[in-house]
């Protein structure tokens, strides 16, 4: 028997395979509004067999975006579109979640195909916010440093996004600390040089991660999984490492959350990042065995033996999956054929299935 096509419960919710869409940047919405790209997008990879379909990062507020093209969800207008989408993704099969975001300093930046630079006023761009006024990297505008008050909004409109999330049909919420973007930007040393309650120690490093988190699974329901992102090392010397989030994840544990995304890098602008074949699935092992609690490996994840292996051998939980699922948006069946899994087709479909 595969294990990657094994069920997995997490609290009330069975996921019916290891194979999960990781949330992906289309940089396609009107004003935060999924479009019709979304929902083929994302529709597409509910019917090709994965067991949850994750919408890309989604900002709980304008000024969290990282371009003006990004999803958002800081409305109750934001949810109602999300409806259709979330309907489709569970009448075929598979898991609706979405993953909750704020870029921090990394926000106000044009889409990547016409240049993916930082915008300034005169083309639509806004202020951005952080730990402390440390532009991300040269060329970027340098962030305010964010008040008391800044960050008490922040918890807030996190809370408030993940009650429209509800609303809007979503199953799974998955809080984005990684990447660079804001919660990360208050984890490492590199971009956090705050002297209150806010910076310094691990402790304190950890202080608004951890009550924002507190705050969304707080609103979701009990029965409800709620997942984390996290960038398990900045990949530079004196940044966040995989030794930090063991203790991250630990904390995050103790509060509720049930998964941790284990994905790396995005903070410093010059790391050097390897790009080997699973080359992050080390720390969802390292993190699942000394934190104890449930991990999901992401990152150059391609073949479908290399998946079952990453789950037999109890490196993971589950599979993130993302370029290769846009390459391909039915490699679960696929990859089923591969391991031998009898897996359902689409009836609309069938008449194409291997036998």
């Amino acid at each position: 028997m595969s294990k990657l096509f094994s069920p997995l419960q997490l609290r009330e919710l069975t996921f019916k395979n290891r194979i999960f869409v990781s949330p992906m940047c289309q940089y396609s919405s009107d004003d935060g509004l999924p479009t019709d790209w979304h929902f083929v997008h994302l529709g597409s990879r509910a019917a090709g067999g994965a067991a949850m379909v994750c919408v890309e990062a989604t900002a709980v507020s304008p000024e969290g975006r990282i371009s003006p093209g990004d999803s958002g969800i800081w409305s109750d207008k934001h949810s109602a579109a999300f409806r259709p989408i979330t309907t489709f993704i569970r009448e075929h099969g598979s898991v609706a979640a979405i993953q909750l975001a704020h870029a921090g300093r990394k926000a106000s930046t044009d889409l990547p195909w016409t240049g993916g630079k930082p915008l300034d006023a005169s083309r639509g761009g806004w202020q951005t916010i952080g730990p402390s006024a440390i532009p991300f990297a040269p060329g970027y505008s340098t962030p305010r440093e964010m008040t008391a008050a800044d960050m008490d909004a922040v918890v807030s409109q996190f809370a408030a996004a993940a009650g429209r999330a509800l609303d809007a049909g979503f199953a799974v919420v998955e809080v984005h600390m990684a990447h660079g973007y804001l919660m990360h930007e208050f984890l490492s040393p590199l971009s956090n040089h705050r002297r209150d309650q806010y910076g310094g120690s691990l402790e304190n490093r950890m202080r608004l991660p951890l009550r924002v988190a507190g705050a969304v699974r707080e609103i979701w329901p009990a029965g409800r999984p709620v997942f984390v992102r996290i960038s398990a090392t900045d990949w530079k010397p004196g940044g966040w490492d995989i030794i930090q989030s063991v203790e991250l994840a630990r904390a995050l544990g103790a509060i509720g959350i049930d998964l941790i995304d284990c994905s790396s890098g995005g903070t410093a602008y010059d790391a050097k990042v390897p790009s080997e074949a699973g080359y992050q699935v080390p720390f969802a092992e390292q993190i699942r065995r000394e934190a104890k609690i449930a991990t999901g490996a992401v990152g150059l994840i391609t073949d479908a033996r290399q998946a079952e292996e990453i789950i037999a051998t109890g490196k993971a939980d589950v599979v993130l999956l993302a370029r290769q699922m846009l390459r391909d948006p039915y490699w679960p069946l696929h990859a089923a054929k591969e391991l031998g899994a009898d897996v359902p087709w689409p009836n609309q479909y069938v008449r194409a299935k291997p036998v």
